[in-house]
């Protein structure tokens, strides 16, 4: 498996391909901010196959991943 660098489109988001042949177009990652995604809470649950994680943002505003 070999990893391709790959320029940044102009919006910021990352393109991703599944192959270098250039038959396939390139497709963006789905971007949400903290602030959507916690909305206007410190944390929230997310439901990651059968298990449940934490999303909490501290004090300093980072954000802490649990499970």
């Amino acid at each position: 498996m070999t990893i391709e660098n790959h320029p940044k489109p102009q919006n910021g988001r990352e393109a991703l391909s599944s192959g270098g042949n250039g038959a396939t177009p390139a497709r963006t990652r789905r971007e949400i901010t903290s602030t959507e995604l916690l909305a206007g809470r410190r944390e929230v649950n997310i439901r990651h196959a059968d298990e449940i994680y934490t999303l909490r943002q501290t004090s300093k505003g980072k954000l802490i991943l649990t499970k």
